[in-house]
């Protein structure tokens, strides 16, 4: 599946300015350290969970795994969601230190904008773990427990090769590529792992963006709303494919995907080989029905699951688990991580990814 070595995909990354994310010396074992165990805490104490906007169902499923876990393992949950955006999120963190949060688990909006809430959390003495998307410009983070996101780009961008190739045997193919929202820091690296597939091809005259919209900047789409990206694929369509196919389009996730398929056939086109991300119902749906090609299982219950078992050892004064202490610098510090493995779905193996997934496992049986 992987096409390019550790050095290539350091070299990859060492191009997001911003982000800084190096993958070379990766640890590939579970390690323990990086950060260093506090003071232990009583068990009922309020653990604070900053979520950002509802716009996927695995955010919703968060909310409620945390709130089940968190209050089953004896502490007090205080989750929230800030629909009303930035400003709305950093009022609810600034109202957890109030409380006497003790840890801060943070899956940001923007995770460039809450340093003055972060710097508050930790004079308080809380300790705070980016959930999901990295917190970035701050040394007030402790820990990061996430999938390993730029392995998402590179599975999307290998499948959307492979099913390309098993519908058309040799291209060249025409493509389009849309990401995330600019301001969530994970959208550029799942984009740049993505690349780091298709570039090459794209060089090589096999891969064609007939639109020429190549960059991670003319790719985005805002909030990850639906409606925009629709909007885009529309304007792409209209713009670009009078009479051209379109083979395959990478999208960084299930809602986006979706959306794209919308508006292709409003077109009247033929439906081209599309990745995503998240496993969302509708699209699991979608990809046994042979419209959308892949998803990725990033299996929320263990994301969540991991995010507790640090809550729980740092409670208890220890240091929690991680198995990366060199990849995810947010342009101050190293960011302590713990990664999970994400797994990619297509038709040949839906039946077996969720055989253990409560709400996917009877869809496709």
């Amino acid at each position: 599946m992987q096409m390019i070595g550790k050095a290539g995909k350091a070299a990859a990354i060492a191009a997001i300015a911003a982000l800084a994310l190096t993958a070379c010396g990766r640890s590939e074992t579970g390690t323990t350290g990086g950060g260093t165990g506090g003071e232990a805490f009583p068990q009922n104490s309020s653990i604070g969970v900053a979520l950002p906007q509802k716009t996927s169902e695995n955010w919703v499923l968060a909310e409620k795994l945390f709130n089940d876990g968190l209050n089953g393992a004896g502490f007090k949950a205080d989750v929230q969601f800030a629909n009303g955006g930035v400003s709305e999120q950093q009022n609810q963190i600034s109202a957890m230190v109030t409380k006497g949060a003790k840890v801060i688990i943070v899956g940001a909006i923007d995770g460039a904008q809450l340093g003055t809430q972060l710097k508050q959390a930790k004079d308080s003495g809380a300790t705070i773990i980016a959930y999901d998307r990295l917190l970035l410009n701050t040394e007030n983070v402790d820990y990061y427990v996430a999938y390993d996101n730029f392995k998402v780009g590179e599975l999307q961008g290998q499948a959307l090769l492979d099913g390309m190739k098993a519908k058309k045997p040799s291209g060249p193919y025409n493509i389009e590529l849309f990401a995330g929202s600019p301001d969530d820091a994970n959208a550029k690296v799942f984009f740049d792992g993505a690349m780091s597939i298709l570039q090459p091809k794209i060089d090589d005259g096999t891969l064609k963006v007939v639109s020429g919209q190549t960059s991670f900047g003319q790719a985005v789409t805002q909030g990850w709303k639906a409606e925009n990206a629709q909007r885009r694929a529309d304007t792409l369509l209209t713009g670009s494919y009078g009479t051209a196919s379109l083979d395959g389009v990478l999208s960084p996730n299930d809602t986006l995907a979706r959306a794209v398929l919308t508006s292709v056939k409003a077109a009247g086109k033929p439906l081209p080989v599309i990745t995503g991300q998240d496993s969302e119902v509708e699209s699991v749906k979608s990809i046994m029905a042979g419209e959308q090609y892949s998803t990725i299982n990033k299996d929320t219950r263990k994301l969540v699951e991991h995010a507790i078992t640090m809550v729980k050892d740092i409670q208890a004064g220890k240091t929690p688990e991680i198995n990366d202490d060199k990849s995810y610098n947010n342009t101050v510090k190293t960011v302590p991580a713990y990664l999970l493995e994400p797994v990619i779905v297509t038709k040949e193996n839906v039946k077996t990814a969720y055989v253990d997934d409560p709400v996917l496992g009877p869809i496709t049986k």
